[in-house]
């Protein structure tokens, strides 16, 4: 059967393409020194939380008083630890000390690549769909593409930061002094630790071991036995760096997965579950259109695809409501047949016809098609690199990665409710002669998505790091240039999708105004 997506060739070439981009983002994190905060952030307990109604909703019980045999045996356990650790196990030191939370963002960033794969088309010529009740069976539940991933990245950002605001709290509660602190011995040997005076109950690598762990289940099933050996590995590095005890780390576990399970009641309930919607609601996008009098978006496969979480706009935000997602649309793209829209697919036209170097790396670097961690990842990996040179506590690394991941969900959400509102068809629809440089997405054009979760990213990102707006913003532009040079999206697309990021951009950074962590 022919497929106009692309050739199976030009998938293997994409992919390799794609991947050979994210590869040369995120391994410039993979040697960083262990994490040395420049402000413990304290008050970090009294932050505003997402969905926790108070930092103190979960009972973290008092940890016993060091003269107690149970504290001297866990302080036992890290000096034999210590004492025997192998290469193997000071690699793992190393690696997790440089940041529980950079280092769970990269985790999922390689779920996220791993699951980004279409369906194959059955014999009979029909798509199935990924079945959250079925996820071992193909095709393999989630299929991340950029919607999805915005959803995963959001809700575990968000997560991760509302347990260490309540992990922030208690150690502010308890005070008690980290092995390394109490015991000089444990300091002596340990090759790993930045020293700070932030208390270590309860531990907050094991926070982000549980509520990570609870989160990545939900959204990988079919990872659950790899996520729960990358968790404890992260809490056997706190315990061997002489960072955590037993107790800790055991605390911080336990706080971890309680705060998730808030997060993966409301990710049930957020109307994720329906954004595939149903042939009824698919034939209504082209029913509606047409009755119109406009020509409507359809795909470009043999047979079709049926369209991409159509229905993804109504999943609910985090940042605003669901009335606002509707009154974030910008106006309509110019009709097919229009001088504009005839002028918007000649100057589209051009670009393939005269490809130049410089446009070809833009395409190239922008894809973040099939088998990456998408447009939203992109960005998180751009984020990570700066966050991990400004020497963040974890606490503020994780407030400042949620709000870059709330916004870029909810620019994912508004960027849907655009598409299939005004079901605009893609230039290489319009003029079949238009090849394009890169995959064409199974979706609509109007709005480009890209723009969309560039013009947000940069427009949060530029708040956080003030020096660096400027640079965000231009990475942004070029982000929405690639998908016009590459023959993906009509130019309004692209300058309409980054406005509405920037619109979706700054209720973060309204949020972040009120935060507490000003």
């Amino acid at each position: 059967m022919k497929n106009i997506f692309f050739s199976f060739s030009g998938l293997i070439c994409l992919m390799l393409v794609a991947t050979s981009c994210q590869k040369d983002v995120s391994n410039r994190t993979s040697n960083l020194p262990a994490m040395q905060a420049s402000n413990n952030d304290t008050v970090a307990g009294t932050w505003r939380t997402v969905l926790l109604s108070r930092p103190d909703s979960f009972a973290v019980a008092a940890p016993v008083p060091t003269a107690n045999p149970l504290y001297a045996a866990d302080l036992f356990e890290i000096k034999a630890l210590q004492k025997s650790l192998t290469g193997d196990q000071a690699n793992s030191v190393k690696y997790w000390s440089a940041g529980a939370v950079l280092r769970w963002n990269e985790i999922l960033r390689g779920l996220v690549a791993k699951y980004n794969l279409p369906v194959v088309q059955s014999p009979d010529g029909t798509y199935a769909i990924p079945s959250a009740a079925n996820p071992l069976a193909y095709p393999l539940f989630p299929f991340t593409n950029p919607p999805y991933a915005a959803r995963a990245y959001g809700y575990i950002a968000a997560a991760q930061y509302d347990a260490l605001v309540a992990c922030w709290y208690y150690k502010m509660k308890y005070k008690r002094a980290a092995p390394y602190k109490f015991d000089s011995t444990i300091a002596a040997n340990s090759k790993f630790i930045n020293q700070t005076d932030l208390p270590s109950y309860p531990s907050e690598a094991a926070v982000l071991a549980g509520v990570n762990s609870e989160m990545m289940k939900l959204l990988f099933p079919g990872e659950i036995g790899n996520i729960q050996l990358k968790a404890d590995e992260a809490e056997q590095a706190a315990i061997m760096s002489g960072a955590a005890t037993r107790a800790d780390i055991n605390a911080g576990d336990a706080l971890g997965r309680q705060v998730a399970q808030l997060f993966i009641a409301r990710a049930r309930g957020d109307n994720a579950g329906k954004a595939v919607g149903t042939p009824t609601d698919w034939t209504n996008f082209v029913t509606i259109c047409t009755g119109q009098g406009l020509t409507p978006w359809y795909s470009l496969e043999t047979p079709q695809r049926p369209p991409m979480l159509p229905l993804f706009g109504k999943v609910k935000p985090f940042l605003f409501d669901s009335a606002t997602v509707v009154g974030l649309r910008p106006g309509p793209p110019p009709g097919v047949g229009s001088d504009q829209m005839n002028k918007d697919v000649a100057e589209v036209k051009n670009y393939i016809d005269h490809p130049t170097r410089e446009n070809i790396r833009i395409v190239q670097f922008w894809a973040d098609g099939v088998g990456t961690y998408t447009p939203p990842g992109h960005w998180n990996a751009i984020a990570a690199e700066d966050f991990a040179r400004q020497h963040y506590s974890e606490v503020r690394f994780a407030r400042n990665m949620a709000l870059l991941n709330m916004t870029e969900m909810d620019a994912a959400i508004v960027c849907w409710d655009v598409k299939y509102h005004y079901f605009n068809p893609r230039p290489t629809q319009v003029d079949p002669s238009i090849k394009t440089l890169t995959g064409i997405p199974n979706f609509p054009a109007y709005i480009s998505g890209h723009s969309t979760f560039s013009g947000a990213a940069a427009t949060i990102l530029g708040y956080i790091l003030p020096d660096n707006a400027a640079k965000y913003e231009a990475m942004a532009e070029e982000a929405g240039l690639s998908r016009l040079v590459g023959g993906i999206h009509y130019r309004v697309d692209c300058e309409a999708g980054l406005a509405v990021g920037k619109n979706v951009g700054n209720y973060a950074i309204l949020r972040a105004q009120n935060d507490g962590a000003n």
